[in-house]
């Protein structure tokens, strides 16, 4: 693990509302996330999660602080710099595919690069790679609406992974899949962080799922309730222990079907 923070978050708050009426969901949250991390933030329904996620990721503005990624501020990024940042530093997977149906699996993968005038030999060579690393390089020539609920999400993580971005955010990102096609992407982000050290942020509100990852945040009430490291634990005890915490938070996080 390199000691190099990636996302640097101080003094998060997010309020809705206007006077009278007004709702705190994200209440002075402080973040790091590490080069070559896989967090997971889980919390129950309401808790502040994909807002949290929305936050950090550029796609809503907090109330108040800071956030940092890569060293640098994207709370004082013009809308046009921080269109360029989204795109060269950060990929998002999230539980809809997103997919742009009137383009194959390989347009769709390589569209961030298209759009970031990489040349064509350092795209294809990418996109070799990562559709071998994700078990999808017999489908690059169909289309999104050809392929199974599984082969879409490892096409928009492909998609996410191929700019080589500094931070990848995961919203749900099994929310819409069968038990076997979530197992399966799950194993395949946790590969991409070993192998490819890729600093991975997803939230989930299911315990099978963050068992993937090496350090999960609990958010309750909009705050960072407590955080727990896998460290040398199998999976399976991490996921008791997964398990055991949001028993005492209240709110589900059972996967029905595993």
């Amino acid at each position: 693990m390199e000691n190099h923070i990636v996302l640097e978050a101080t003094n998060i708050k997010k309020v809705f509302g206007s006077k009278g009426n007004i709702h705190t969901a994200l209440d002075d949250i402080e973040l790091d996330v590490y080069k070559g991390e896989f967090v997971g933030i889980m919390g129950p329904s309401g808790a502040g999660k994909s807002t949290l996620l929305n936050v950090l990721s550029t796609i809503d503005v907090p109330t108040s602080g800071e956030i940092k990624i890569d060293g640098q501020n994207i709370i004082k990024l013009k809308e046009e710099d921080l269109a360029d940042f989204r795109r060269d530093k950060l990929g998002f997977i999230f539980q809809d595919y997103n997919l742009i149906d009137t383009l194959t699996v390989k347009e769709n993968i390589i569209l961030p690069l298209s759009l970031a005038n990489v040349p064509y030999y350092e795209i294809e060579s990418r996109v070799e790679r990562v559709s071998k690393a994700l078990g999808i390089e017999n489908i690059l020539q169909s289309y999104p609406h050809s392929i199974s609920g599984g082969q879409q999400q490892r096409t928009a993580t492909a998609r996410a992974i191929i700019t080589n971005p500094s931070l990848i955010f995961a919203d749900e990102p099994t929310g819409a899949l069968d038990s076997k096609s979530a197992y399966m992407l799950l194993g395949t982000l946790a590969e991409l962080n070993i192998q490819e050290k890729a600093t991975i942020l997803m939230v989930t509100h299911d315990a099978y799922a963050a068992s993937f990852s090496n350090r999960v945040l609990f958010i309750k009430d909009g705050s960072i309730f407590t955080e727990i490291r896998k460290g040398d634990r199998s999976r399976k005890q991490f996921f008791g222990q997964i398990i055991d915490i949001l028993a005492t938070l209240g709110g589900g996080g059972h996967h029905d079907v595993i």
